[in-house]
């Protein structure tokens, strides 16, 4: 009975209701969609500054990230790689030895990071082949063959198929010089990484540095990327006290405790608007039931319990956040899922971007069930509390008051 009644009084009083709707289906869509949006950008900031060149985890020597010099090395890299294709979880895995040396061209000299890599591998453990922009990428034989970023390569002013001359310390503190010719030249985004960053085959650096079963660290990409802990502290267990491995959340901390702020301020800002929406559908309800005082005051008269028309007017606030929510879920849920597969880009703002290391201008959603289904009860909530003190207040009128209230 009490179901019916309540329908039809929403029926009755469209406006109301309508506006109701509106309100907190706007707010719903609102909270929906940015939370999509603060998780697509974070998973970006995630994507660009891990899957760029770091990596998800990384294997060191126990001291290396403290002392990073040639005394702490990983000595025995083939024992390493031998551990490694034992442990489950890992999707691959390759090693890289990073080592700076003093870049020389005809026009100038400048100082950079050398790395041995395994082109190969990197394929899939980095975006280093995806972010070629001139001539090729290199091969596992390359010999004296040099992949250059774009603004190590500008500040040299080498071009692809130029020569350039390299002074550096091999593993065995020994003279290690040679000539290279740029084979390939790469743009990631990242500009202090493309200004400072030249990569060559492991092979060649293993000759021409020395550096034979050495490494610096080992890169891993796990199967499931959300279970990188895990996967550590497996790698960790396995591998014994003489090695460090650590996942991206503590290698690039500094990147998670931006995360965790930006979410700070990002709630922040939206809870100033909830806060601001919730009072104005109190204040509304407030004045549409005053409305129905006399309407209130004849049920109480003819033997309606305060009780009854509490349970009345409770259950026409929930339905009517029933409805808006459930709207507001579909259409924030829709937006999350359009701007999933089409990311929100920002023309004109790559270099600004740059800054906060990522690698492109354009920004996803994430559409995620189970984040709409809990923003959708948050609002829920709230839309039924923020009726509570109106219906309590006009419930308190005795029925006389109530009758004869204008």
């Amino acid at each position: 009975m009490f179901l019916k009644i309540a329908i039809k009084n929403i029926v009755a009083y469209k406006r109301r209701s309508i506006v109701t709707v509106a309100l907190t289906c706007f707010t719903t869509a609102l909270l929906v969609f940015a939370s999509a949006f603060w998780d697509g950008s974070h998973n970006k900031m995630i994507e660009s500054a891990v899957e760029i060149y770091p990596g998800y985890l990384q294997i060191t020597q126990k001291d290396f990230r403290k002392i990073p010099s040639y005394d702490n090395l990983i000595f025995d890299a083939r024992s390493v790689r031998n551990a490694l294709t034992k442990i489950s979880g890992i999707d691959t895995f390759g090693e890289r030895f990073e080592s700076f040396v003093l870049f020389s061209s005809r026009e100038k000299a400048v100082g950079g990071m050398f790395t041995g890599i395994e082109p190969e591998k990197e394929e899939r453990l980095s975006r280093l082949k995806k972010s070629l922009k001139k001539g090729e990428y290199l091969s596992p034989g390359d010999h004296a063959k040099l992949y250059i970023g774009t603004e190590l390569a500008k500040r040299l002013k080498v071009d692809v198929g130029d020569v350039l001359s390299f002074v550096g310390t091999g593993a065995d503190y020994s003279f290690a010089a040679d000539n290279v010719t740029v084979k390939g030249i790469f743009q990631t985004g990242l500009f202090d990484f493309d200004a400072s960053a030249a990569f060559v085959s492991k092979s060649y650096f293993d000759y021409i540095m020395a550096a034979q079963n050495y490494a610096t660290h080992f890169i891993v990409l796990p199967e499931k990327p959300q279970d990188v802990e895990d996967l550590a502290a497996t790698i960790s267990r396995k591998l014994g006290s003489e090695y460090q491995a650590l996942s991206w959340q503590k290698t690039m901390a500094g990147l998670v405790q931006a995360m965790k702020v930006d979410s700070i301020f990002g709630y922040i800002t939206l809870s100033i608007i909830f806060i601001v929406i919730f009072f104005v559908i109190m204040i509304y309800t407030l004045l549409a039931v005053f409305a129905r005082v006399r309407e209130i005051g004849i049920l109480r008269a003819v033997g309606t319990t305060p009780s009854q028309i509490l349970r009345l007017l409770v259950l026409e606030s929930v339905l009517l956040g029933l409805v808006s929510v459930v709207a507001g879920g579909l259409i924030g849920g829709a937006l999350a899922y359009y701007f999933q597969l089409h990311p929100i880009v920002f023309p004109g703002y790559e270099e600004q971007f740059k800054q906060y290391g990522l690698a492109a201008s354009a920004m996803p959603a994430i559409f995620s069930l189970s984040t709409i289904v809990r923003d959708m009860i948050v609002m829920f909530v709230l839309t039924v509390l923020s009726t509570l003190y109106p219906i309590l207040k006009v419930n308190g009128y005795r029925p006389i008051e109530a009758i004869r209230h204008v």
